[in-house]
């Protein structure tokens, strides 16, 4: 396999609100942001990963091309998915040996409509919307599952909070209130991540050209994802056998784990992910606040990858993980190692 690595990350500073800014004017300044850090203006490929659903329109992710200087022509791809698919598809194409560099970004604009009828549409038109279940329904019958202590859930919006309130592109957000404040039982508004507005890129670069690019890269020394069946009732909501499945994959194990960043929407799952990735007590959990700090759906996969990979770079750390989910209930899940 080859070396690949991520030589640059950016993301905007995220807003709950929609700000009048349009795709490609989301996008243009991390895309301007990571062009500018690695001196690349072109790419040998580019990946984006959006949701049509959230924009309404079909094939939305057109229009932010006019982001990227698309002419003369590039060779570009989608997956309507967070951007860390995008991501994995992108590494997948520098396999092939003939470029040396890619561009990947995601970007979401949840603030535009409701999120959790969008999310019901996108992710279960059929099987079991008809019965009233939505995102927020999923997650509390897995919150039920895990059987969670209270206290222990308040503890980690708590820490998430506070650590996305030092973070300057996340949101300033109080400590959870405490009490019985529900949003869907057992879950509590606080345990319900923020609506974002938001977009991240990334470069990877191969071989030689990383080290070029970047004084630390972050290497990806393993890469995986596994999926799950839909249907709810085929799984055991109280653990996430795909997570388990693509950590060992990747490699998880095969040494400390010094900082992980976990695509956990809700406290509950930061629990499932923990047990599933078999991170120890000494590893550092979403130090940027996570998802329970700033939510850009469609981005907040490739933005775990982003600041796993920032704390190698900077030096604060040499092995990191980075998770990123999809569909309802962790049902399918990314995991990947980076190393310096």
């Amino acid at each position: 396999m080859r070396d690949v690595a991520i030589v640059a990350f950016a993301q905007t500073r995220h807003t709950d609100h929609d700000t009048g800014l349009s795709e490609h004017e989301l996008i243009h300044p991390v895309i301007s942001e990571v062009k500018e850090r690695t001196g690349l203006r072109r790419f040998g490929f580019t990946c984006s990963g959006s949701c049509d659903y959230l924009a309404g329109a079909p094939f939305s992710f057109v229009s932010a091309l006019d982001a990227l200087a698309a002419w003369p022509p590039i060779s570009e791809s989608h997956v309507e998915m967070d951007g860390a698919w995008a991501l994995y598809e992108a590494w997948v194409r520098l396999q092939h040996g003939d470029i040396d560099s890619a561009l990947v970004y995601g970007f979401g604009k949840s603030s535009l409509g409701d999120l959790r009828t969008i999310m019901t549409l996108q992710l279960d038109p059929y099987y079991l919307a008809p019965l009233g279940l939505d995102q927020l329904s999923y997650a509390a019958l897995q919150a039920a599952a895990v059987g969670a202590d209270r206290g222990e859930l308040d503890e980690i919006v708590r820490r998430s909070r506070a650590d996305g309130r030092s973070n300057p592109y996340a949101f300033d957000l109080p400590d959870p209130p405490g009490g019985e404040d529900f949003a869907v039982q057992p879950l509590g508004k606080a345990d319900v991540p923020p609506i974002t507005d938001g977009a991240a890129a990334i470069v990877l670069a191969a071989g030689d050209l990383a080290t070029e690019l970047c004084d630390r890269p972050a290497y990806i020394r393993g890469i995986a994802h596994r999926t799950e069946p839909h249907y709810l009732g085929l799984r055991d909501l109280a653990k996430s056998a795909s997570a388990a499945d693509a950590a060992r994959a990747a490699g998880v194990g095969k040494g400390p784990v010094e900082v992980a960043e976990l695509h956990a929407q809700f406290p509950h799952e930061e629990i499932i992910l923990r047990r599933a990735l078999e991170l120890g007590g000494d590893t550092v959990i979403n130090p940027s606040g996570g998802p329970l700090a700033a939510n850009p759906v469609m981005a907040t996969g490739l933005i775990r990858l982003g600041e796993a990979a920032r704390r190698i770079h900077d030096g604060t750390a040499s092995r990191t993980v980075a998770h990123a989910a999809s569909g309802p209930c962790l049902q399918q899940n990314l995991v990947t190692v980076l190393e310096a």
